[in-house]
């Protein structure tokens, strides 16, 4: 196997056509001599994607990694492998996320619809969606497992490669604007008696990304936060039928007109992410969380905005994942003690 000495952006994508591959492109066109990770669920898929960048950047150095961030034992052996692989990472990039059996309160969302509070009902999706999560073969929620703690988990397993004097590494989360304060409890923190799990997680990693700025900027870790704003991916048209879509597209590039936040394609949506890549870590808020936005004149740029957080619910979020991380970590090591003890007999 090879070991390479660094590895510049690790991308964590949870749509092959979406956001994330629209990141790749646009970061390989900044810099071809970028060596790219694209650690997948679907390998089969993650080809494709590779196939796709590769078609446009030839020589790019692209390599592939499978990894389900729903599941402990995936996370840990893809660890693993990143360790294996490379000596440091600069760029983590987390948009790996699920949004499960979405339920739409249609008699709102006509009601928003004709009202003037319609921009902010498709911003937010506020008083219009709820979701049935479930437990996981960890034992775990399953949204809270895939948008929150399988990314954590990775991060603290990769904490050799990212942790280090003389350089600085980036984490950077993929949030919305459908995280609210008011979804989340502290005392439920995977949402297991809630009916918005979504924007539960999201605000959690709004939380998240504050407590790993106060705890790793001084190891060179530095973590931000970005909104893609209001893009057509397989997980927004996953809300609706898609007739329905073919139905209110025309309003919605209407809209477009009269708001930033539809930035609607993955190119737009990426644009917060491909900004934070050009800039210096230390000169980034980590209190704020960086939007892309596209003009009614379809021309992007990136705007940050203050998240609804504070600092003692952040470091209590924080004490309790690592509570939890160790709960899990000690069920992994009685597993494997059971499972080749058993074999050793």
């Amino acid at each position: 196997m090879c070991i390479y000495d660094r590895l510049h952006v690790l991308w964590f994508p949870s749509l092959y056509s979406g956001v994330g591959l629209a990141l790749c492109e646009r970061l390989l066109t900044e810099d071809s001599q970028l060596r790219l990770c694209l650690a997948c669920r679907n390998m089969q898929r993650a080809q494709a994607a590779r196939s796709a960048l590769l078609t446009s950047h030839n020589n790019a150095n692209i390599d592939l990694l499978h990894l389900d961030v729903g599941s402990v034992e995936s996370v840990l052996a893809a660890a693993q492998e990143v360790k294996a692989r490379y000596n440091r990472i600069d760029f983590l990039y987390l948009n790996a996320g699920i949004m499960p059996n979405p339920q739409i309160d249609f008699k709102a969302f006509f009601k928003g619809l004709f009202s003037k509070n319609v921009i902010n009902m498709f911003a937010t999706a506020e008083g219009l969606l709820s979701q049935q999560d479930r437990l996981n073969s960890d034992g775990l929620q399953e949204v809270f497992a895939t948008n929150l703690f399988g990314h954590f988990l990775l991060i603290r397993e990769l904490e050799p490669l990212l942790c280090g004097t003389g350089d600085t590494s980036r984490v950077v989360w993929s949030s919305s604007s459908n995280a609210r304060r008011s979804a989340f409890n502290i005392d439920d923190m995977q949402h297991s008696s809630g009916t918005e799990p979504y924007s539960s997680s999201k605000y959690a990693v709004d939380l998240l990304s504050l407590a790993l700025n106060r705890h790793k900027n001084n190891q060179g870790l530095f973590s931000s936060v970005i909104c893609p704003g209001l893009v057509m991916t397989n997980l927004t048209y996953g809300i609706l039928p898609s007739f329905f879509w073919t139905l209110i597209m025309p309003i919605m590039w209407l809209i477009r007109i009269f708001t930033n936040t539809f930035t609607l394609t993955p190119y737009n949506g990426a644009e917060a992410q491909h900004w934070l890549f050009l800039q210096k870590p230390e000169s980034l808020d980590p209190r704020a969380k960086y939007h892309s936005l596209t003009s009614g004149l379809g021309k992007n740029y990136v705007e940050s905005r203050q998240m609804d957080i504070d600092d003692e619910m952040s470091d209590v979020l924080y004490s309790n994942i690592i509570e939890l991380e160790q709960e899990v970590r000690s069920k992994v090591s009685k597993a494997n003690t059971a499972k080749y003890g058993n074999r050793e007999r």
